[in-house]
């Protein structure tokens, strides 16, 4: 049987460094934490929550570990190249990337949907990841064991309910070329997403009321929405030695919604 001592050691990142993006709040801070306690130096990535970032960091450097700031718009390609080649200037190497930043900017039906939002939406949730995973490709392949996680999202499945669909395309655009990666990049990289149910963070403060969230835990079967740390936690296990034999992969976390 295999002891508690050798579980942990495969899930150690000790010596390993992480970009995180959208690392100053929710799932993206939480993940900086949960690596961070992992052993793994962190770039902190924000666009907009400067402060919260830098927060994040500095809770990172209180734990005796290496938290680098990464400013930019990575929508941009200039700012998603400078992002990593900062963080590899500084760190020296790169192994896991986890694409976490996004956003459904605004909820509306596809019917209604303005041209230059819905390319908002693609440039948010799947362009700024392809700037930065193309970016990173040679850094994750010199490692030889690399790992890229997409953070994908349960409108998948709903199809962007409540006028997220243009979210849910995005999304599902990401999931293909989740799936992509994980061909073309084998075996030095492994590249899996995961699909969050409904986490309670400030994601959904701003798109779902308070009679919608609880509706939402009357649909799981766990009788709860999730919190930023659960899905930190399979993150992790993506990005460690725990999950050495998965590419390729999408895990629910939701609670057990859409079992069927």
């Amino acid at each position: 049987m295999t002891g508690q001592p050798e579980a942990q050691a495969r899930e150690s990142l000790a010596g390993r460094v992480a970009l995180i993006t959208g690392a100053g709040v929710g799932i993206g801070r939480a993940t900086a934490l949960a690596m961070a306690r992992a052993g793994a130096t962190i770039g902190v990535h924000y666009h907009t929550s400067e402060g919260a970032a830098r927060d994040t960091a500095e809770t990172i450097r209180a734990m005796g570990r290496t938290a680098h700031v990464l400013p930019g718009d990575l929508s941009l390609e200039a700012d998603a190249s400078r992002v990593v080649d900062q963080l590899v200037a500084a760190a020296g190497r790169l192994d896991v990337l986890f694409n976490n930043a996004g956003s459904p900017i605004r909820m509306t039906p596809i019917a209604d949907c303005p041209t230059e939002l819905w390319r908002r939406v693609f440039d948010v949730n799947v362009t700024s990841a392809f700037f930065v995973t193309r970016r990173a490709i040679p850094h994750l392949k010199a490692t030889g064991k690399g790992a890229i996680i997409n953070n994908l999202t349960l409108s998948i499945q709903t199809c962007g309910s409540g006028g997220g669909g243009v979210y849910a395309a995005a999304k599902g655009a990401l999931q293909v070329m989740t799936r992509t990666l994980a061909k073309e990049l084998a075996p030095q990289v492994r590249v899996n997403g995961i699909m969050p149910g409904v986490i309670a963070t400030a994601h959904h403060e701003t798109f779902s009321t308070p009679a919608k969230m609880a509706e939402y835990v009357k649909a799981t079967p766990l009788a709860r929405n999730g919190v930023a740390e659960e899905v930190a936690d399979v993150v992790l296990f993506l990005a460690s030695d725990a999950s050495r034999f998965m590419t390729g992969a999408l895990l629910d976390v939701n609670g057990g919604r859409f079992l069927r």
